[in-house]
Formats: structure tokens, sequence, C-alpha cells
């Protein structure tokens, strides 16, 4: 059973926002606020503390970067407040400014709004992020991939695979469930790619681990 999150949501289209609402209630999540742009969010949040803030990227009143600036400016007054944008398109800068220096404790996640359609992956990247993951849009793990040869070349298509799904934020066993493999053979397949991406192998810490693969591909 899920946890009940108390959410506060920033969405300018209000269909799209209502819709939200729905959604997240029907999981069980409490929303504190439902607003269509970064002052109101900045209010909200300040004012309702919650345990998770999820904003569009571009928002009234400027309609550039208002969301992920404000879910910055929040980050920064309460240092324990997970964040999950979404964007209409993949947007890298954006991407890369939100997952930059990030804390390990504190959950971040970058979602294209198409995956909402998902309602179950949906519900389950907003259940990770406020647990304290880093949950990144498949498409925008592609196109990182896309950026990077060399290394990447000398990894097999099953390690492709498994680098993508560790860049979205899944753990060994939901990556060996995607892949209906063993537990053991995503292990081994993990240590290759580290090994073949000179990653050093660290604690057994999901969060981390992404975060490496996230600057390995960003560099």
């Amino acid at each position: 059973m899920r946890q009940s999150l108390r959410i506060v949501l920033a969405e300018d289209a209000v269909l799209l926002r209502e819709g939200l609402v729905h959604l997240l209630e029907r999981f069980g999540h409490q929303v504190l606020a439902a607003v269509g742009d970064g002052p109101a969010l900045l209010a909200a949040a300040r004012e309702h503390r919650p345990d998770l803030v999820i904003t569009d990227v571009r928002m009234p009143p400027g309609q550039t970067d208002e969301g992920l600036r404000t879910a910055r400016r929040l980050q920064a007054e309460q240092p324990c407040l997970a964040v999950l944008v979404l964007s209409q398109y993949v947007e890298q800068t954006f991407a890369d400014e939100l997952l930059d220096d990030r804390r390990t404790s504190v959950g971040t996640g970058y979602l294209l709004k198409e995956r909402i359609g998902d309602v179950e992956e949906f519900a389950d990247a907003v259940a990770r992020v406020a647990a304290g993951a880093t949950v990144v849009d498949p498409e925008v793990v592609r196109q990182l991939l896309a950026r990077r040869r060399d290394p990447l070349d000398r990894l097999t298509p099953r390690e492709r695979e498994v680098l993508a799904l560790m860049a979205e934020g899944r753990s060994n066993a939901a990556i060996a469930r995607r892949l209906v493999v063993t537990d053991a053979a995503v292990a081994k397949h993990i240590a290759s790619i580290l090994q073949k991406l000179d990653l050093p192998p660290s604690a057994p810490d999901d969060h981390r681990r992404v975060l490496a693969v996230l600057a390995y591909l960003r560099a």
C-alpha cells in the first residue's frame, strides 16, 4: 500500500491541473493546494510545507522556467522537500539544472507530461520521488545516451537496457522484473557496466548510483 502524501501541485493548464488532482487523490494522496503560477506555488508551499511539490517547468507570469526556479528556491528553504517536475518536451538544460548537485536524501524527478497517461507508472514515480529517489523520464535518458559514444559502444545491448533503467532510478529488483531476468543477472550486468564506464562501485545506494550514471551521461 502506498504512503499517503501531502502534495502541492502547480500547473497552469486548468484541465490538466484538475485531472492531476483527481488522479493523486485517487491514489490516496492529499492535494493541499493546486495553483497555476510561480508566485502562488511559492506561497502555497510555504504555507503548507508539503511532502512533495509537483510542478510544471513553464508557468506564468513569464512562461519560461518559473516552476523550476520556484522549486529550487523552495528546496533551499525546505531542505527535506521532494520535487517532481513535469515538462511538455525534453528540455535538457532544465533537466541538468534540476539534477545537478543533488543531495542524496531528497527525492527529485523529471518527467514528460505524456508519462501521466500511464497512471500506474506515474503513481509509482510520485511515490519513489517522495521516498527520496531520483526519477528521470526514459526519453531524457534516451537523449542522454544518444549524446555519448566511445565507452557506451563497449556495452552490450542488454547492458544498455540495464543502464537506461538504472538512470530512471530503478532498483535491481525492479530492473529484473522489467527485463524478466534474475536479480543475480542484473547485478552481474551492473558490475560490468560500472567497470566499462569507469564508475567506481559504492555502497548499495540506488540514489547515488543514479546520480553517478547521470553525471557520466551528461559529461
